[in-house]
């Protein structure tokens, strides 16, 4: 499990937007990039290469579910 405190300095490693914790997945609040990071064995895996943009509408979906603006 990712800590609060690493959340909180962790960040997109493209847009350098916040992430939340979703599941096994650390989401960027940014609209535009829509990125999804994987997170294995505890450790999450922040290169874009190996990322996940998301469709417009579960990224959406994710930020709701979050309490985070979506416009």
């Amino acid at each position: 499990m990712i800590s609060k405190e690493l959340l909180e300095i962790l960040c997109c490693p493209e847009t350098k937007a916040d992430l939340v914790l979703d599941g096994n997945f650390l989401v960027s609040v940014d609209k535009v990039s829509r990125r999804r990071y994987r997170i294995e064995d505890d450790i999450p895996i922040m290169l874009i290469d190996e990322s996940e943009q998301l469709d417009l509408k579960t990224w959406k979906e994710i930020m709701l579910r979050h309490n985070k603006p979506v416009d």
